[in-house]
């Protein structure tokens, strides 16, 4: 099985169904509303899977994380790490600071951090770590996790920068990169499932 963060359309998002997210909407709407702010209800409808669409993302966190919390530890203040990758739920707001839902998804409550705050984290230790640009830009079907696996390998033969030191943190790096652009992008959630 293993952990995966994938992106949800409208229906999953305000599902009530025992795999929606339903629940953690509306308690999001509430803590929004309670902050003066818009809900958050421009969800956009999932689309069918075309590989290299950008329209879905999917990946599987696999690899070990000890390198890239190292680097979090490095680059970004401890708030800033938790920001970056303590969330549960990604959305596409702008949040002034996280917001924790008594709500529980699994066996932990959801906190949910804004798109617009992780981008710059995750640029940060994306220029630190020198991310080459071929880097998928999409990741609808662990594009990431494949790239990373085959031809990530051959390019860090021919390639310099901090990121063929230990490829498994580069990995994490473009991951929360790449779902918070994904969900910008988009205007959809990303949930850790």
């Amino acid at each position: 099985m293993g952990v995966y963060l994938v992106s949800i359309g409208a229906d999953e998002w305000f599902g009530d169904e025992e795999d929606g997210w339903g629940e953690v909407a509306s308690a999001l709407n509430a803590e929004l509303r309670q902050r003066g702010l818009p809900p958050y209800e421009d969800v956009p409808p999932e689309t069918d899977f075309a590989p290299g669409s950008g329209q879905a993302f999917e990946e599987k966190l696999t690899p070990s994380m000890t390198g890239f919390l190292a680097l979090c530890e490095t680059h970004l203040s401890q708030e800033e790490s938790e920001t970056l990758c303590g969330w549960s739920v990604l959305v596409p707001l702008s949040l002034d600071e996280e917001i924790w839902l008594p709500v529980e998804s699994g066996d932990y409550e959801s906190m949910v951090a804004g798109a617009p705050q992780v981008l710059p984290l995750a640029e940060k230790l994306a220029a630190a770590i020198e991310l080459p640009p071929e880097t998928p830009a999409t990741c609808d079907n662990l594009d990431l996790s494949m790239w990373f696996r085959d031809q990530a390998k051959e390019l860090a033969t021919t390639r310099t920068g901090l990121w063929v030191m230990d490829l498994d943190t580069a990995f994490y790096v473009a991951l929360f990169l790449r779902a918070a652009q994904h969900s910008i992008r988009r205007g959809c959630p990303i949930i850790c499932a």
